[in-house]
């Protein structure tokens, strides 16, 4: 079986999907070296795209003067991909003629709702003289797609590879199975596989399309990959040297492994449970990747959101308008940095001392801290701050606030304690910004405008003093700093921290001055 079928590592492309396409240039030299002692075929090195918005890295663009460089130092062939959605016919001189002689294959991404326009886009790329490869998503759907199969038969004499892609990482080893034969009885291409590893199935899957005739397999280091990641190189090349004698350099493989150690700890891919729960619905993974890489949701809140993705509804509850029936000039927003808690008992005798002022807790995660005090009280709902409320107030007894979530409909779904059911309610709308209007910061912010604010104090937005923040720190201090410039641009409402904080657009006015 081993000497049937070829391996494609494609952790560089892949693995972009975590660092944005940036790679540090020793850790890619370490990978090539490696890769240079190992039985892998093909490395995907990454996209070729025309000019998209934002930025994307090195290996999003690949200039040619990169793959070069690597092309000098590898003895495997070279791989990347073009993304069909952004390319068309007319962009293949400006993106593959600089790169003739060094890549071998171009791979193109493709939705299976355009495999015919994709059929034409290969005929081009054939021309120039490339190896071919069809990466055509979302194998568990195919049927569901009019055109797909009747699209198959052109195939033959454009592609050297198709492959089946299991987007979502939820197909079994039957499904495999019957995915090739269905293939096989339209079009003679090889066959290659790539496996997501959302159910831990991207082993057996893949050695199950080997022994049903695909030809080629994708892999990564350490199974580096969108989402849930892929079929790791190190443990696929494992069971072919210990069950069918493949020679493999172990130390060359250590090597590799070791040297994708610190992205790992840093990133943390891999399957969790909503990464199974999307798998095995057949569910996007790019929502589940975000609410799970860059947003502090907990899993009950992000399988919420997933199972009304499943049902195909936008929300499961509709709630009551939050219409206030008086005003507050005054407000505190009290945030879940650790200064509302070091200082609590400062912001304790300043509300003491302004008892007309109300207290709008955008994270519950200091409310144990406030839960006596006599002001009106608000209780932002995102996520899973239902579940830390039912933490910090026990039977809620104490509670003496009411609840306000964003408006109708909710990403994440809705949960509300049943104890605080009748006090709860949803905004009108978030107008002041038109960006991350599911945060903590924007509700917050909002439910301060609708009470009719003239001035807003903030403590516990400390912007992450202690260094190094992780990427989930560092998305969410942009967030909130983005969310204050909306608010200075469209409101006449002034923003002042009680304590030093890290966000330079609030205004400093000390907590202790405010006291007598």
């Amino acid at each position: 079986m081993v000497d049937m079928f070829k391996i494609l590592d494609c952790t560089i492309r892949d693995g972009g999907y975590y660092t944005n396409w940036d790679f540090n240039k020793a850790l890619v030299d370490q990978y090539i070296e490696s890769m240079n002692k190992l039985p892998v075929d093909y490395l995907e090195i990454g996209y070729r795209s025309k000019p998209l918005q934002g930025y994307l890295g090195k290996y999003f663009y690949n200039p040619s003067y990169e793959l070069l460089d690597l092309k000098s130092k590898s003895n495997k062939k070279l791989v990347v991909i073009l993304n069909e959605k952004d390319v068309r016919v007319e962009h293949l001189d400006e993106l593959l003629t600089p790169i003739k002689g060094i890549i071998d294959m171009v791979r193109i991404a493709i939705d299976p709702e355009h495999l015919g326009r994709a059929i034409s886009l290969a005929e081009g790329i054939k021309k120039m003289g490339f190896e071919v490869g069809f990466n055509v998503m979302y194998m568990s759907k195919w049927n569901q797609y009019s055109n797909f199969m009747g699209d198959l038969k052109f195939v033959d004499g454009v592609a050297d590879y198709f492959y089946m892609v299991d987007s979502y990482g939820g197909v079994f080893p039957k499904d495999v199975i019957e995915t090739i034969g269905l293939v096989k009885s339209n079009t003679a291409v090889k066959l290659g596989f790539h496996g997501h590893n959302n159910l831990e199935l991207a082993l057996i899957n893949s050695l199950t399309a080997v022994e049903h005739g695909v030809e080629i397999i994708d892999s990564t280091v350490w199974g580096m990959g969108r989402g849930a990641g892929n079929l790791k190189t190190e443990l696929l090349l494992a069971v072919l040297n210990s069950k069918y004698g493949l020679s493999i350099d172990f130390n060359a493989l250590g090597d590799a492994v070791s040297a994708f150690d610190d992205l790992l700890r840093k990133y943390e891919w891999g399957t969790n449970l909503p990464y199974m729960i999307s798998g095995s619905n057949s569910l996007p993974q790019k929502d589940v990747m975000d609410w799970v890489t860059t947003r502090f949701y907990s899993f009950n809140s992000i399988i919420r959101a997933l199972q009304n993705q499943k049902e195909k509804v936008k929300d499961n509850e509709r709630l009551p308008l939050f219409e206030p029936q008086s005003k507050s000039k005054q407000i505190l927003i009290i945030a879940g940095g650790k200064s509302a808690s070091e200082h609590a008992s400062a912001v304790l005798e300043f509300v003491k001392q302004n008892e007309d002022m109300t207290i709008i807790h955008a994270s519950s995660k200091n409310a144990y801290s406030y839960k006596d005090i006599k002001n009106e009280q608000i209780f932002c709902l995102i996520g899973n701050e239902g579940r830390r409320m039912e933490k910090v107030f026990d039977d809620f007894g104490h509670f003496n606030g009411i609840c306000v979530l964003p408006p109708y409909p909710r990403k994440m779904g809705t949960y509300v304690p049943e104890l605080v059911y009748g006090r709860t309610f949803e905004l009108p709308a978030i107008d002041f910004t038109s960006d991350f209007k599911d945060s903590h910061t924007a509700l917050a912010l909002q439910t301060a405008l609708t009470l009719g604010a003239e001035k807003i104090y903030v403590i516990g937005y400390d912007g992450y003093q202690d260094v190094p923040i992780s990427s989930k720190e560092r998305t969410l201090t942009n967030e909130n700093e983005a969310l204050f410039a909306a608010f200075h641009d469209t409101s006449d409402v002034e923003l002042y921290t009680l304590i030093s904080s890290n966000y330079s657009i609030l205004k400093e006015q000390s907590l202790y001055s405010l006291l007598d």
